[in-house]
Formats: C-alpha cells, structure tokens, sequence
C-alpha cells in the first residue's frame, strides 16, 4: 500500500546478497584456478593415455616427459676406446743349410730342429755352376732329377720356411764354356784361392741369367732368396784380374745396381719373396771391399743381409737393415745361419 504517492520501505532484498556472495566466491575460484595453472603448468604431463598431474612432493622427484608418440629414443652410446695393437715379439732367424737330399726324402722338418733351426737353407746355385733343379735357362747346367721341380714345389708348400742359396757370379761353368762372360787375367780366365772362376756383372747376358735363376726359384715357392758371390771377387789374389770391359775398377758398384734393377723387375711377379745378400763387415761399416756392393745399395735392395763375422768382431747396428751373422757354431739364442 502506498502512503503519500510512496510504497513503503520492506529492507534490502536477500536475493541480492546471495548474488553478490556468488560472484565473489567464483572470482576467488577464478583466481585460484588461474594461479594453480601457472604453478601447476611444469608437473602437468601429456601423453596418449591423457593428462596427468606429477608432483615432485607426491612422486620423489621430478620424472622425465613421456617422449611425445610415434619417436624414437635417441641411445647415447660412448663407443670404447680401440686397444693399440701389441707388437708382435721378433723372432730369432736360425738358418741351417741341409743337403739336397733333404728336398725330396722328407726328412727336412725332421733335420731343421735337430739343428734348432727355423729356416731351411738349401744350395740351388753351386760355385761349380750346377743348378739344383730342372731350368728353362740356356747358360745354366740344370740337374737330371726326374720329378726335383715338382717335389721342391711340394715341400715349399708347407709350414716349413725355405731358403734358396745361390752363387751369383762366382761360377766355374760359365768363364770355362765362354771366355767372353768371365773375369780376366792376363793369361786368361782368372781363378780365386780355391782356383774357381768367376762370370762377370759386367755381362749383361751373365745378369740377366742370374736373375732368371732367382725367378724360377721364386716360381718354385721358396721365401727367401740368399744371393752369395753377390758381385765381384774379393777372396784370392784380385791384383791379377784384369782391367777390361769385363772389369773397370771405376763402376763396380754401377754395375751391381744394373743387376739389383734386373733383379727387381724379374722378382716383380713375386712380391712376397725376401732377397738377401751375404756380404762382409767392411761393407756394413759404409766401406769398400772390392765387390762393388755398398751400404746404400744393400739397404735399398736387400730385406736382410748375411755376413761372416770374424773371431772377436762384433755385427754392426744398421737402421733399417737386419743383419744374420754367419756362424760355425749353432747357439741357443740370437740370429745365426749355418752354411757348412
């Protein structure tokens, strides 16, 4: 009922306090929920199974994120440090000459290590000129044995480590079947102490059979070349070789390098096979002894060199150059060859 044209006054209306307490009520939740997220936001975790909530305080510590779907997981790994290769120890060379019987009656292996050896050593090329097997060469003197080539073959295809020796140019045959091709005194071929004759390197028709000598043994499966009598003489009495063109006392060592480079390009089909030369202490001490080798040559040409070593000298350290010392004796250490 209105007094005076007014409705009378009934108080505040409780429906709008209500509202009021409502709204503020959810700006406080808003605020919360606003904050929560910010704070939350690191430990919220997303992956196929949903979103979940990873509290450090409830899980023992932050977890690492699931990797998002369809990768792969990078694998570190720290590869291990490759060992360095352990040396392999040397091993002393034992040479032993054994006859020539040995090559076909099996009896090698068995002789070798009666005499504490480790490499068998026989004589292909004697200073009487002989060859000990069947040849195609034209100045050589091949031997007769049925069936040698194919038994020296055999043997030199096993385990056992062989050697051909061979007499380069002290050659009885050659001088004595053609003047042309030897050393010279004035009477005529010149002979050594043991009255032996010598072909000459001055000869190119003498290297050249020399070196189809090593190839065909290198053919055979030897794996060592031992070249002795390797240049010219030194032993007997030198002072009565003639100077010719057989021997110019001024390229010697010329000489012997036109044979090492014929040597090389015969061997060139046959690059594993060693070549040695037997040489003496003059020569390894970087002097001359009259056989036209020298040191550079030996260390350019050779794998290994033999030398005689007289009572109390001692072998000489080359770098490069590995040195076998001639012996008369055997011993239980060292390297040594026996070729007598």
């Amino acid at each position: 009922m209105r007094r005076n044209g007014y409705e009378s006054y009934h108080g505040r209306s409780r429906g709008r306090n209500a509202l009021k307490v409502l709204i503020g009520v959810l700006l406080v939740l808003l605020v919360l929920s606003v904050a929560a997220l910010f704070f939350l936001e690191p430990y919220i975790r997303y992956s196929a199974d949903g979103v979940r909530l990873e509290l450090p305080f409830f899980g023992g510590g932050q977890t690492e994120p699931d990797p998002p779907v369809g990768t792969v997981p990078i694998q570190i790994t720290t590869p291990e440090p490759t060992p360095s290769p352990t040396p392999e120890p040397e091993v002393d060379f034992r040479g032993v000459q054994l006859p020539a019987a040995a090559l076909t009656d099996g009896t090698a292996q068995t002789q070798l290590e009666a005499n504490r050896g480790t490499a068998a050593i026989f004589s292909m090329k004697e200073a009487d000129g002989t060859l000990g097997y069947q040849s195609q060469t034209t100045l050589g003197t091949s031997t007769d044995q049925e069936g040698i080539n194919e038994a020296i073959q055999t043997l030199n295809g096993g385990e056992l480590y062989t050697v051909a020796r061979i007499s380069c140019f002290r050659d009885n045959a050659l001088p004595w079947n053609d003047r042309a091709l030897g050393i010279h005194s004035n009477s005529g071929n010149w002979r050594d102490d043991e009255s032996v004759r010598w072909s000459s390197p001055a000869v190119e028709s003498v290297r050249t059979y020399v070196a189809q000598v090593c190839g065909e043994l290198a053919g055979l499966g030897f794996d060592e070349l031992l070249l002795d009598n390797c240049g010219y003489p030194t032993r007997g009495t030198v002072s009565y070789i003639k100077s010719d063109s057989n021997y110019d006392p001024n390229t010697l060592t010329q000489t012997m390098e036109a044979f090492f480079q014929t040597l090389d390009q015969t061997l060139a089909q046959y690059p594993d096979i060693k070549v040695s030369v037997v040489t003496s202490l003059t020569v390894l001490g970087g002097g001359s002894d009259g056989s036209g080798l020298t040191l550079d040559l030996l260390k350019q040409y050779a794998d290994r060199v033999y030398a005689q070593v007289p009572e109390g000298e001692t072998v000489p350290a080359v770098e490069g150059l590995e040195i076998v010392p001639i012996v008369t004796q055997r011993t239980d250490t060292g390297s040594w060859a026996l070729l007598s």
